[in-house]
């Protein structure tokens, strides 16, 4: 008896040709990543695909560069700085800093009343000034 195909069945398949060409597969980008680059010429060399915006850090100053590019690829750049701030503002008065729950970031009914007094007596004396200024004018 003869044997064909070596003893294989007539339906064999090479295992290693069934299978697609192996495909390589770039791993996806993570947005939460900074791109540090060095100086504004680091920036400017940047490569930004088309209808994409990129955050660069400089790495030599406190600088953000927003780099982008529309659909044709043009580039356009943003430069941002920023600056580290301190807990509590160096020129506040007191009161701002005051909570405003405390009675101090209120003013008193005495307080009131003497500023009352206070704009009551400049307006009196705007008023004789003009009256004597109108009387000085009818004069001439």
């Amino acid at each position: 008896m003869a044997i064909f195909n070596n003893g294989y069945p007539a339906t064999y398949q090479n295992p290693y040709m069934s299978q697609p060409p192996y495909q390589y597969q770039t791993p996806a980008q993570h947005n939460n990543s900074l791109i540090w680059v060095q100086g504004e010429a680091g920036a400017k060399s940047y490569l930004v695909a088309p209808n994409t915006t990129v955050q660069l850090w400089d790495s030599e100053s406190q600088t953000i560069y927003l780099k982008s590019a529309d659909a044709s690829g043009m580039p356009s750049m943003k430069v941002l700085d920023y600056t580290i701030r301190d807990n509590a503002p160096a020129n506040s008065p007191a009161v701002a800093s005051a909570p405003l729950n405390s009675p101090s970031a209120y003013a008193t009914k005495e307080d009131v009343e003497a500023l009352y007094a206070q704009i009551s007596g400049l307006k009196k004396e705007i008023d004789s000034i003009s009256a004597r200024s109108a009387k000085e004018a009818g004069n001439e």
